[in-house]
């Protein structure tokens, strides 16, 4: 029997579910979460099917699921404490917002064959995911024409350029009990993305800089659009 693996996400966002159960007013792509473009980024969503790539404790998708009257938004993520949160917190806006727990890439090749209209990802499983893989697959489950989006550091936290190459860093990371580890992130020139986007089969592909404000740990991010071509 293979031992699963320990869930590097337990950790994140519990304070903040102790204390703000709102569904949020706003959808914010930037790393301080204050500024940016909203939901319009995605286009009109009314309507159509939706996927969160990363969803965590799934605040943008209850956002767009409250507010921008998606058919369907499912919120994916595969940490089974993000899953258990988002669950807690927005089990109440099924069926517009299903929560799913189930690794990304997995669930994007099995909704091949154009099964979303949008999928985004807001510093989710895009940044933590071999793009090699994830990329393609999100091809593939979205209709011709249909958009990605997402934002991503345009640079580390500490301050050091993004890669040139697509290459991870090991950023560090918790086990449940506490064990100090690392985790991969890849943070990637704005070229990268673009060539990466291309290779998986997407035009139209766009990248902005949001800056990221004052403060500490501030972080510009890009905020890239494509398009999936015609089959």
């Amino acid at each position: 029997m293979t031992t699963p693996p320990a869930d590097l996400w337990h950790h994140y966002g519990r304070a903040r579910h102790a204390t703000d159960r709102a569904v949020p007013d706003a959808f914010r792509w930037s790393w301080s979460q204050d500024s940016g473009p909203g939901a319009a980024a995605l286009g009109d969503v009314t309507g159509l099917h939706v996927g969160d790539l990363g969803a965590g404790t799934a605040r943008h998708a209850a956002h767009l699921a409250l507010h921008h009257q998606p058919a369907r938004i499912d919120a994916v993520d595969a940490s089974p404490a993000q899953h258990a949160m988002a669950a807690d917190l927005y089990g109440h806006l099924a069926p517009r917002l299903r929560i799913e727990q189930a690794d990304v890439v997995s669930h994007l090749r099995a909704a091949a064959g154009g099964a979303y209209d949008v999928l985004y990802s807001v510093f989710g499983a895009v940044d933590f995911t071999e793009q090699r893989e994830l990329l393609p697959a999100a091809a593939a489950a979205l209709r011709p024409g249909g958009r990605l989006v997402f934002s991503t550091l345009a640079h580390y936290l500490g301050g050091a350029r993004a890669r040139p190459d697509v290459q991870h860093a090991d950023v560090p990371a918790r086990t449940p009990d506490g064990e100090a580890v690392t985790m991969r992130r890849w943070v990637l020139q704005e070229q990268v993305w673009s060539k990466l986007l291309t290779e998986a089969g997407f035009t139209r592909i766009s990248v902005a800089v949001l800056p990221g404000g004052a403060g500490p740990r501030t972080a510009d991010a890009h905020l890239v659009t494509a398009c999936r071509g015609a089959s």
